[in-house]
């Protein structure tokens, strides 16, 4: 049996089991040796489940058998369209509905207990009175610390439901006390806009992370701060944001752009075509407007840089995006379970697809032709980025741009060696513990300054970078000795944000990182140079 045909008849017979599963089949079992089977294969499907049910020699779960192969069958549409078991749904519904209920602390595993970094603002667990390095031993009766503690399983018993109370039991090491609060847990929201700020008198930030159900409420709030602010030029962050839900997409690009404007469309398999434009409000329309992207910014973050490039209101800056542009429907099963589908592509204003192309059910080539940016150039080189001449658009002011997969920027920046926040992504974890020992030990001073005071007149002592290189000696060595220099500042810098974030939050993170940001620092360049319109 060929690949096309395996991938049909594994999609026909998970059809046939979710038939049988959901819709029902009577069936008298009393004679087990005689059980006479229907003509369809749904038939044949359901009646050998209930059989299996009934006479088979072990116990079997048919629920497991049904999940299998609903997500065979996924896998056997296109790259984006997911089954979310009924085990999966509450944590994967989290992020978009932009809050969970729990008891609101930011914690990390610090040597083999479960230690909190900071309680948020105005959560259940500032209010109980926990503080920053305390050390939670216990909740209810389940004991959080030893070697093998599991931070995701820690997570599920903290988190509850609304209102109910949980008890913790905690070590404070600055008084040498073991004691015991109750904490009621409430709704937690899950920021979404980790970032705005005056970079100076006139150029704002903010940074968006997801499109979750707040995230515009999040938006609006932070476009209103600095517009009081006299912000008259926005820089909106886009990278590494994956999407989300599309409707908090069309309400950000709707802030940007004059009434009537089309925001974006979108096509299904009947031809069907369903416009959205913006609408008489909009908060930014005179400002002026750059989008940092990189090739994790993805959908939503996608359909917001789409819109405002053709509608010639922003400048586009970074690396060419992911290209995901396949609308999703999240339906029930009936059992907990869910599937979310595609069920249409979206469309920029100028026309364009930016949905890379797929195989049906060849999932893995499709994820590989995304890893290959690592190695073809693309990342490094403007050249490298592929052009299809056919698919060639131009907005009204005359500016062309491509479909084909993905968003291609206005004005590439590429990826450098001494990238900091790339190539120390994945020492994250070893740095933040470094971090975590040194707040341990310095808390009380550190949090006599403030913010500014931290970010304006802080260093990161020789000692603390010192201790952390020696630690972990083969990661952090810069790759020849003229890059050492530089290295061991963007470190520096890198260990600085993590602390900042860890005393005063996100904000402060970015603050610091962005001082000395690639594309943040191109985006002054261009402002400096008017004139500048060529992509390098």
């Amino acid at each position: 049996m060929n690949h096309k045909n395996k991938a049909l008849y594994s999609i026909f017979i998970g059809i046939a089991i979710i038939a049988g599963i959901f819709l029902g089949q009577t069936l008298n079992f009393n004679q087990p040796n005689n059980i006479s089977f229907g003509h369809t294969e749904k038939d044949k499907i359901d009646n050998l489940l209930r059989y299996i049910n009934e006479e088979y020699v072990d116990e079997v779960n048919t629920d497991s058998i049904v999940d299998a192969v609903v997500t065979d069958i996924m896998k056997n549409l296109d790259p984006h369209s997911v089954y979310i078991p009924k085990k999966d749904v509450a944590e994967a519904d989290e992020e978009l509905d932009g809050e969970f209920v729990g008891i609101g602390v930011l914690f990390q595993q610090y040597k083999d207990t479960f230690t909190v970094i900071r309680p948020l603002d105005n959560s259940p667990a500032k209010r109980a009175g926990i503080k920053a390095m305390d050390r939670i031993l216990m909740v209810e009766n389940d004991t959080l610390f030893g070697k093998n503690i599991d931070i995701t399983d820690i997570s599920k018993k903290i988190k509850g439901k609304l209102n109910s109370q949980v008890k913790l039991k905690i070590y404070r090491k600055n008084i040498d006390s073991i004691f015991t609060v109750k904490v009621t847990r409430n709704e937690i929201p899950i920021i979404s806009v980790p970032a705005h700020y005056m970079i100076n008198d006139s150029i704002g930030f903010i940074k968006i992370k997801t499109f979750s159900a707040t995230t515009y409420d999040e938006f609006d709030s932070a476009l209103k701060d600095l517009n009081k602010r006299g912000m008259k030029t926005l820089i909106l962050d886009l990278r590494d944001n994956t999407g989300g839900l599309l409707k908090q997409a069309d309400l950000i690009a709707d802030e940007f752009l004059p009434n009537g404007k089309l925001i974006f469309f979108t096509k299904d398999k009947k031809g069907a075509v369903k416009k959205v434009a913006a609408t008489a409000r909009g908060r930014f329309e005179k400002g002026k407007v750059y989008v940092l992207i990189n090739e994790n910014s993805a959908s939503a973050s996608e359909i917001v840089t789409g819109a405002l490039q053709d509608n010639d209101k922003a400048t586009i800056v970074g690396r060419r995006s992911y290209g995901k542009g396949l609308v999703q429907r999240e339906m029930q099963l009936g059992d907990g379970s869910k599937v979310r589908l595609v069920v249409a592509r979206y469309y920029t204003p100028t026309g364009r697809c930016i949905q890379r192309p797929y195989k049906k059910g060849d999932r893995e080539a499709y994820e590989q032709a995304f890893q290959n940016r690592q190695y073809n150039g693309e990342l490094y080189h403007k050249d490298s980025i592929p052009i299809i001449d056919s698919l060639k658009f131009t907005t009204p002011k005359g500016k062309v741009v491509y479909g084909g997969g993905g968003i291609i920027p206005d004005v590439f920046v590429p990826l450098k060696n001494n990238d900091y926040l790339y190539r120390y992504r994945v020492l994250n974890q070893f740095l933040s513990n470094s971090i975590t020992d040194y707040l341990d030990k310095h808390l009380k001073e550190l949090s006599q300054m403030s913010e500014d005071e931290f970010i304006q007149n802080t260093s990161i002592s020789e000692e603390l970078y010192n201790n952390f290189k020696n630690s972990h000696k083969r990661k952090v060595n810069p790759h020849s000795k003229h890059k050492s220099k530089k290295g061991k500042e963007n470190l520096m810098r890198m260990m600085k944000a993590l602390l900042a974030r860890d005393l005063y939050g996100t904000n402060a993170y970015y603050r610091i990182l962005n001082a000395d940001d690639n594309m943040v620092q191109k985006v002054f360049e261009i402002e400096k140079d008017s004139t500048h319109v060529t992509v390098e």
